[in-house]
């Protein structure tokens, strides 16, 4: 006699069922004309593992602990709960308690990426909207670096923050660990780039100046006509290493100086519409987590992400401009959305 099939998707869901209306085993095998050993099998197997959850007794914390935590969390922001309790010579409390007490007083919060405006921030970014209000930005070409490491953007660490409390600025590095340091520029509806900076080699006023030479000018800016150099205006941010004397003078002896170049005012990325251009190509080499074993694998990966950045998404970036000047007019010199 062969061996009869195993039972089939439908089959088990009907026995669910079955039991769930409190019919017996024997009842639910005539009702299937299955073996009742088979139905009772697969009982025994679907019921296998599913012990009861004991519940272990937490630990209580005493009011005098629960102050000694609130104030650690106060000193120790982006701390994590294991450091805090540490901190307070609590132990024997299990992560879930710890996190439970952590929430009543805190939150997890990422670490603030901007730095606060002060008033002289806030007038210098109105009088930079004020003078450029009238620009024509297709003639802008924006510049930055960007910093891409093996393992994902810098900046994603996370911790409790008191409640009422500002999250600790942290700025991203711009050279330094494993990393790549990109350079690129954007105008109109072109990308300039990107270009890399040799791996060690640390931006001062000298070496930014010859990268600038030996990318830009050489591999770019030479091929453009005299009429678009003549009108072209050079934007870069306050970095020591743009806004020294050295690098001023350097850009001046090509003819980049006074109105050609753009006076830029602090602590402004999001006045700079390639800052977006980065989020698009961050998004694209680390989606879905990706991490990466080589310095020159995460370069061919921003070279590829941006390939795929067509002309119609660099001009919607410049073409902002005219919106982000209001924005900062309208809210007095502060932060706008990017």
């Amino acid at each position: 006699m062969g061996q009869k099939k195993d039972l089939t998707g439908s089959e088990k869901s009907k026995i669910l069922r079955y039991l769930a209306e409190g019919c017996s085993s024997l009842k639910i095998a005539k009702l299937l004309k299955r073996d009742h050993r088979t139905i009772k099998r697969f009982i025994q197997n679907s019921q296998q593992g599913r012990k009861k959850r004991v519940e272990k007794p937490r630990r209580k914390i005493t009011a005098h602990e629960l102050r000694k935590v609130k104030r650690a969390a106060a000193k120790m922001p982006l701390a994590t709960s294991l450091a805090i309790f540490q901190s307070c010579n609590i132990t024997g409390v299990p992560k879930s308690t710890r996190c439970a007490i952590l929430r009543d007083m805190a939150k997890v919060r990422k670490a603030e990426r901007r730095p606060p405006l002060n008033k002289t921030h806030k007038l210098k970014r109105q009088d930079w909207a004020k003078k450029y209000l009238k620009t024509d930005f297709s003639k802008v070409l924006w510049t930055d670096e960007m910093r891409v490491s093996l393992d994902g953007p810098d900046g994603w660490a996370r911790g409790w923050i008191g409640k009422g409390q500002r999250a600790p600025v942290r700025l991203r590095r711009q050279q330094g660990g494993g990393g790549v340091l990109v350079w690129a520029g954007i105008i109109k509806d072109e990308l300039v780039g990107p270009f890399r900076v040799e791996d060690g080699v640390k931006l001062n006023s000298q070496s930014y100046c010859q990268f600038l030479e030996d990318a830009f000018f050489k591999q770019w800016y030479r091929k453009k006509s005299a009429s678009f150099k003549k009108n072209m205006i050079f934007m870069q941010d306050n970095a020591p290493s743009h806004a020294s004397k050295y690098s001023i003078a350097w850009l001046a002896r090509k003819g980049i100086k006074e109105e050609k170049l753009m006076t830029w005012p602090p602590c402004s990325p999001d006045l700079n519409p390639i800052e977006n251009l980065w989020s698009i190509i961050k998004c694209e080499i680390y989606k879905e987590g990706k991490p990466y074993t080589s310095l020159n694998s995460v370069w061919e990966a921003v070279v590829a992400a941006a390939r795929n950045v067509d002309g119609e998404q660099i001009k919607t970036l410049t073409e902002s401009m005219d919106g982000r000047l209001l924005s900062v007019l309208a809210k007095k010199g502060g932060y706008i959305g990017r």
